[in-house]
């Protein structure tokens, strides 16, 4: 072997020693790392409680009732023999009629963590909100219990392009918030009057159970609408802390109601104004038109527009059922084509309180109530008429207002417009304000 090659093979062995040494050195490494290591430790199983119970203690059963699943079937299928099916059903029968159980309605079995598998109780879900347990051990017994529901804060805001409940609609947004804004702003605003541009921000809270599963509306606590490029603010306040009354008022501590409602009926649709030339369809003739006509489904509560006295609560054959409030020597109110009349004559009635139902009684060709509104004794245009306003807040309580009310301007003004033409146009998030309960 020459001095070249003699080289080069010891930088081979060279190498190869390298390569062993640091192999053995890497597995050394790792045994070192694994034998000092600690067997992974499982993390504590969460602690799971529904229907009063912890559920981590029991066998957990669930499932849902299939078509044509009796009660005995159910029970059946879980072990129970028929003695023990009669002894249950006979015993609960006076709490809950197991007869009128559901298909695709869930229950759930609960039993001992043993070999015995003992029955513990057993869950029947009839609604989302509602749930019945029976005992099966011991004292054998029902009882009925609803969940607790608990309140999400949303935000949300749209700008009008064709209608309120249109534009609701595109954001995916319950349609009872349109009852709800109608209702704040029925003072204010004339909601079957909207133009396209108008837009609005609100607060709102919806119901939850079970933290995720959603049971419904709660109501909006806070507003802003821009009707004709006016804002309206809308904040709720308690003005009435024994008697529970909340009512709402602007940034000025204004309040937004008003002595009069703007409509007897939430929501619904102006199918005939005050018109003293109108052509009527069901006389085929001209004849004026001394009422508002709001047209709504048969049996839409009739509300009185404002507090009085009942002075006719009867039937004409024009008129059909109707009532008469008087509200003081200026104002007076009529309420025509009702279904039923829900108060008496002499009867005292606040504003809001339902007076009757909508119906189709009298010279009419479709269900609606006509409104009819006099002043001085003269039959007026209801809205063509400045309404005097509400007692104004207390100049203590309106200080109180004053605190509450900035947290939740703030909130408002933060939430931004997005315009029609983008795909951002409705945007609704989740948030808590401080003072939102």
């Amino acid at each position: 072997m020459n001095l070249k090659d003699s080289k080069t093979h010891s930088k081979l062995l060279l190498r190869s020693s390298f390569r062993i040494i640091f192999i053995a050195a890497l597995m050394v490494s790792c045994s070192r790392s694994t034998s000092k290591e600690a067997a992974p430790v499982s993390p504590p199983e969460p602690e799971v409680y529904a229907y009063g119970y912890k559920l981590n203690d029991y066998e957990v059963v669930r499932d849902t009732v299939q078509s044509g699943d009796t009660f005995a079937d159910i029970f059946l299928e879980n072990g129970f023999d028929y003695t023990q099916i009669y002894n249950i059903n006979r015993k609960v029968r006076k709490q809950y009629n197991f007869r009128k159980i559901q298909p695709k309605r869930p229950y759930t079995f609960l039993f001992s963590k043993d070999s015995i598998a003992n029955p513990i109780a057993f869950i029947y879900q009839p609604s989302v909100l509602d749930y019945i347990v029976v005992n099966l051990k011991d004292s054998i017994h029902a009882r009925k219990e609803t969940k607790e529901v608990k309140l999400r804060t949303f935000e949300a805001q749209g700008v009008i392009t064709s209608s309120l409940s249109e534009t609701l609609d595109a954001q995916r947004l319950s349609p009872l918030l349109a009852f709800d804004l109608s209702d704040i702003y029925a003072w204010s605003i004339d909601f079957f009057r909207l133009e396209k541009g108008d837009r609005f921000k609100i607060v709102y809270t919806q119901k939850y159970v079970d933290d995720s599963i959603y049971v419904g509306l709660n109501r909006i606590h806070a507003a802003y609408f821009e009707h004709r490029k006016k804002p309206y603010y809308a904040i709720e306040f308690e003005s009435d802390q024994e008697r529970g009354i909340t009512e709402f008022f602007d940034e000025n501590g204004k309040n937004l109601r008003r002595a009069f409602l703007q409509a007897p009926v939430q929501f619904s649709r102006i199918s005939s104004r005050y018109n003293k030339r109108r052509r009527i369809a069901y006389y085929g003739r001209t004849k004026p038109h001394y009422g508002t006509d709001f047209a709504a489904p048969v049996g839409t509560p009739i509300r009185a527009t404002a507090n009085g006295t009942v002075v006719a609560a009867s039937y004409t054959r024009g008129n059909g059922n109707y009532v008469t409030i008087r509200h003081n020597g200026t104002y007076k109110t009529q309420y025509l084509h009702m279904k039923k009349r829900k108060v008496r004559r002499g009867q005292q009635v606040k504003q809001g309180d339902i007076i009757g139902t909508v119906g189709m009684t009298g010279y009419t060709s479709g269900p609606h109530v006509c409104y009819r509104f006099w002043k001085n004794g003269k039959q007026v245009d209801p809205f063509k008429q400045k309404l005097p306003e509400a007692k104004p807040i207390d100049s203590q309580l309106k200080e109180k207002y004053m605190v509450y009310m900035q947290p939740l301007k703030e909130t408002l003004d933060c939430i931004e417009f997005y315009s029609p033409e983008t795909s951002l146009t409705y945007v609704t998030t989740e948030k808590k304000p401080n003072n939102v309960q």
